[in-house]
């Protein structure tokens, strides 16, 4: 686990945690670029999709985080998210006519989603003013399993976090902005941006309540449309143990400020994250986690 004083581990650790395990981890799961080993299965249901505004989407995102210590002062945190999709009437159109061409409508849709992976680069130490940070390449890889789940490209580009974490507080923000290069044929270029600032409070019976808005930006969106999807989401989670393995639980609710035409209104997520602490903490930055996604 990352947490950087350049003092003495133990003595880091008791001034973190105050001996409590569960609150360390709470406060671990703040921070985007922990170097807590965990894997989110976060499942999120959306509402008012499509035309007819009665379209849903279903998305479970397996959002495995690895750390890995490069040298004495650098980890290499690689977050990846595997999305798993079940839609339903996005795109379904009322009332079409018979002799319509875009009969028949496909109507459901369900696969797997483009895999977000990012390398965050975070030195062990914060930088000035207690800040944590972590910057790396973002990749976007085309593993959707039909059209309407994925975007056909391969994209690239940077991504960056900044945090501060002050007692039971964290606040900080993520983003990322991605660039197709390399299509599949009659597939639209992506150029697309990702936002999540947050703010977290862990409170000493180990429950975070958190709140942050996941913001996309389609910048290629068609003119006159809408290009940001704008979700503010509160969420509260609880550690626990089960025997001796601690998980976190966590519910949250969505509601859409903006989006696109046809996009959704308003949603729910339920998430279950495991949690792998390890024997012996090595120095670094105090962790914690981000909801992302995206």
């Amino acid at each position: 686990m990352v947490n950087a004083n350049g003092i003495a581990m133990d003595a880091v650790e008791e001034q973190n945690t105050g001996g409590d395990e569960e609150t360390n981890l709470a406060k671990q799961l703040a921070n985007p670029i922990s170097s807590l080993i965990s894997v989110p299965f976060q499942a999120n249901q959306d509402f008012g999709y499509g035309p007819s505004h009665n379209g849903y989407k279903f998305t479970l995102n397996i959002q495995p985080v690895i750390p890995i210590s490069l040298t004495k002062d650098w980890n290499l945190i690689l977050r990846t998210i595997f999305p798993i999709v079940s839609q339903h009437d996005l795109f379904y159109v009322e009332n079409v006519p018979k002799n319509s061409p875009i009969q028949p409508q496909n109507r459901s849709q369900d696969g797997l989603s483009d895999t977000t992976q990012s390398f965050f680069f975070s030195p062990k130490v914060p930088g000035p003013f207690g800040l944590i940070w972590g910057i790396g390449p973002a990749l976007l890889y085309p593993t959707g399993t039909h059209p309407f789940l994925g975007t056909g490209t391969f994209s690239i580009g940077p991504t960056v976090v900044v945090l501060k974490q002050m007692g039971e507080l964290t606040a900080g923000a993520l983003m990322n902005q991605l660039w197709s290069v390399a299509s599949e044929e009659d597939r639209k270029s992506v150029s697309q941006m990702f936002l999540q600032p947050f703010l977290a409070y862990t409170t000493k019976t180990h429950t975070t309540f958190t709140l942050n808005t996941e913001s996309t930006a389609n910048w290629n969106n068609t003119p006159g449309d809408a290009k940001w999807t704008v979700p503010i989401i509160g969420t509260v989670s609880q550690i626990l143990k089960i025997g001796k393995q601690p998980i976190s639980i966590g519910v949250a609710g969505k509601y859409y400020v903006d989006s696109p035409r046809y996009g959704p209104d308003w949603g729910v997520r339920f998430i279950v994250t495991l949690l792998y602490p390890t024997a012996r903490p090595q120095p670094g930055p105090v962790a914690g986690t981000y909801g992302k996604d995206k």
